[in-house]
């Protein structure tokens, strides 16, 4: 019995009773947390519904005082209830049997595995332009999709990661205009610069700094601050060799976005994150994905070709909802009066796919595999018979729900899509489309000039600095992770000499990750974030770092037990008077609140996926910790004598680490033995 399925449990006879007593079915019974543990520890209003239920059946007036008193006994039958209050003008109080429930929970099998669910979710998250290195705002999508991905699972669903790949798209093609006309580069030069490059500087860092050079070239003998139309040329001229394929230039390009792909998913990994579909921008192109899309949407009415107006000769979804700008229109654009495609149109058909409903299929082909048998593939335009047929495929696509992370500022073209799948595959609806929009991250000034980046006096004194690819002022997703990890080496240094080197990184690297991944999680996605290294890396406050030390002082003690051979074998229900007597007055009211907080894991769960906002998971498992910390000082778990209070103590402390290992592990954030 877990909490979830007492609390379901507990519905269900009020259900039962209402139609019992009053011929009321009732559809939802919400219930509450008290404030405080001396008010119960659930607690229903149902009895005001059920008054206004009961009032509008009958057209007889009840109070809802006399309708809870009714309710009462069928709560007080349920075993793992201890009595029922009525409180206030009708408020159902429920204190649980503390003995009975403390037993239940704390048993080792107590910790369930999520029951499977039928459907398949899909989750599409990180999406880099695959020109340069990742930077830090492209972090924060990724862990937040990785998150909510371990979230979704934890809930018991079956869940695909896409990583949508742009190879086609302009910023691969300014990188390749860098390196044919700036550097004049073959693709044989290219691959071996690749093989030449220091380990500190790799490829995704070369065209890091190459793409902050193309924008200048551009710029060179334009006129009025417009760029030079020659040199845009020739990146129209590049645009137009890649959508082609099977040229030159179109090589050049593959290689030089794969191999960025290639170090963008190396520094993922380093954040622990991973993919389970590659999907490429070149295969929805020449596997004709957007014909079969764009015929679709015509045959069900969802495009118009406009015959007048600015839009003259465009195909346009027929329907608005908002104020309109000239942007949005553009947005609402799908296929344009020279009939090139928009990037709403080749989503809309992505889109179409990831749910199963578009009638073609990529291709397909092993891209990376992992030592524990995990595997990311990437799509191809090769049949798929050739292509390796030993290696087991899964099916890809076909989500019941696709989840898009894709930063706010495209709320407007995601908008579009959900409303242009919803035109063809009606039956659908636009829920099945759901856009995990999120603000920017930016640094805070402390954190700049840490990385090194030179700020004006007036930079100074702004609260955070935005990033910019284009003008070069940003900072890489490796290059911070570097600098956590030496910051956070040089406090595991202090705090434990005799640590070797290797057991010292290995631990720095878990608290470096713990705390960049909190700190991004922490704050609910319409937030933006200023990121800062000494807030994210503090032991204090509300941090990954503080989390993790939780548990590893949770650790200490079971590790502490084990080398003096006195750990209690658990809590005994044939000594139930003597448990609950343990759990009674303020102190056992303490002991208590810990317990159910901890218990309360899957609802908070639960309440992320319901939110889409893995910021409740964060914020659930920082009041853990924290409830946990002031367990750990105020209770001699070890040297307690009482028998019966000493088991009472281990159970709850093992319990409450079980939980909080767990909640820290969907947050993509481990343990380490120390800190």
């Amino acid at each position: 019995m877990n909490l979830i399925e007492l609390q379901n449990k507990l519905k269900a006879a009020i259900r039962a009773a209402a139609a019992e007593s009053f011929a009321v079915e009732l559809e939802d019974v919400a219930g509450e947390v008290p404030p405080r543990t001396e008010l119960g520890d659930l607690a229903f209003p149902i009895a005001f519904e059920l008054a206004k239920q009961i009032k509008k059946k009958t057209g007889e007036k009840q109070a809802p005082r006399a309708i809870a008193e009714s309710l009462k006994s069928a709560l007080e039958k349920i075993e793992e209830v201890a009595r029922v209050e009525v409180a206030g003008a009708g408020y159902l109080n429920i204190f649980f049997d503390r003995a009975r429930l403390i037993a239940e929970l704390t048993a080792e099998a107590a910790i369930d595995e999520p029951i499977a669910n039928q459907r398949k979710l899909m989750v599409e998250h990180t999406s880099i332009n695959p020109n340069k290195a990742a930077h830090i705002g492209h972090v924060r999508n990724s862990v937040l999709g990785d998150t909510f991905v371990n979230i979704l699972r934890a809930g018991g669903d079956h869940v695909e990661v896409q990583n949508y790949i742009d190879n086609t798209g302009v910023q691969v093609a300014d990188v390749v205009v860098g390196f044919m006309h700036i550097e004049n580069l073959t693709l044989a030069d290219i691959k071996a610069l690749d093989n030449s490059l220091p380990a500190e500087r790799p490829f995704d860092f070369y065209c890091w700094e190459l793409y902050t050079r193309v924008g200048a070239f551009y710029r060179e003998g334009g006129v009025d601050d417009n760029p030079n139309p020659e040199r845009v040329k020739l990146r129209n001229d590049v645009l137009h060799a890649i959508e082609a394929g099977d040229n030159s230039t179109a090589e050049l390009a593959d290689y030089v976005a794969t191999r960025n792909v290639e170090q963008i998913l190396d520094t993922m990994e380093r954040l622990g994150i991973r993919y389970d579909l590659l999907a490429r921008e070149s295969e929805i192109l020449h596997l004709h994905f957007w014909e079969r899309a764009f015929q679709l949407m015509k045959d069900r009415g969802a495009l118009l070709r406009a015959e007048e107006g600015r839009n003259r000769g465009c195909w346009v979804m027929p329907f608005e909802s908002h104020t309109g700008t000239d942007e949005h229109d553009s947005d609402k654009i799908i296929v344009r009066s020279n009939g090139t495609v928009t990037y709403t149109g080749k989503d809309i058909a992505y889109q179409l796919w990831k749910l199963g409903e578009l009638g073609l299929d990529f291709n397909y082909k092993p891209f990376r595999a992992f030592t524990d048998g995990h595997a990311t593939w990437v799509t191809t335009t090769e049949p798929n018979a050739e292509v390796q047929p030993e290696v087991p495929r899964p099916n890809f696509g076909g989500g019941a729900i696709v989840y898009n992370v894709i930063d706010s500022r495209q709320s407007y073209p995601q908008e579009i899509v959900r409303k242009g799948v919803a035109a063809v595959v009606p039956e659908l609806g636009e829920e099945a489309s759901v856009h995990l929009s999120y603000e920017m991250v930016a640094l805070s000034p402390e954190a700049c000039e840490e990385l090194g980046i030179e700020l004006s006096a007036e930079d100074r004194k702004r609260p955070y600095i935005e990033m910019s690819g284009r003008k070069g002022l940003g900072v890489k997703a490796d290059d911070l992770i570097n600098r956590l990890e030496a910051d956070a080496l040089a406090e595991v240094k202090t705090r434990h000499p005799d640590l070797s080197d290797s057991e010292s990184q290995a631990t720095a690297h878990a608290i470096a990750v713990g705390a960049l991944r909190y700190f991004l999680l922490k704050f609910t996605r319409n937030s933006v974030i200023a990121f800062d290294f000494k807030e994210a890396l503090s032991f204090e406050g509300e941090t990954g770092p503080y989390c993790q030390y939780a548990a590893v002082r949770a650790n200490s003690i079971f590790r502490k037990l084990n080398e003096v051979g006195t750990r209690s074998d658990g809590i005994s229900l044939t000594k139930k008077d003597d448990v609950a007597n343990v759990l009674s007055g303020e102190v056992g009211d303490e002991i208590w609140s810990l317990l159910v907080l901890a218990a309360r894991l899957e609802e908070a769960n639960s309440q992320a996926i319901a939110s889409a906002e893995p910021a409740f998971l964060a914020k659930y498992t920082f009041n853990l910790a924290k409830a946990f910390n002031l367990f750990y000082h105020r209770h001699r778990i070890i040297a307690e004598e009482d028998p019966v209070k000493r088991a009472v103590l281990i159970s709850v402390a093992d319990y409450t680490r079980r939980q909080l290992t767990a909640a820290l592990e969907r947050l993509g954030i481990t343990v380490p033995e120390r800190m």
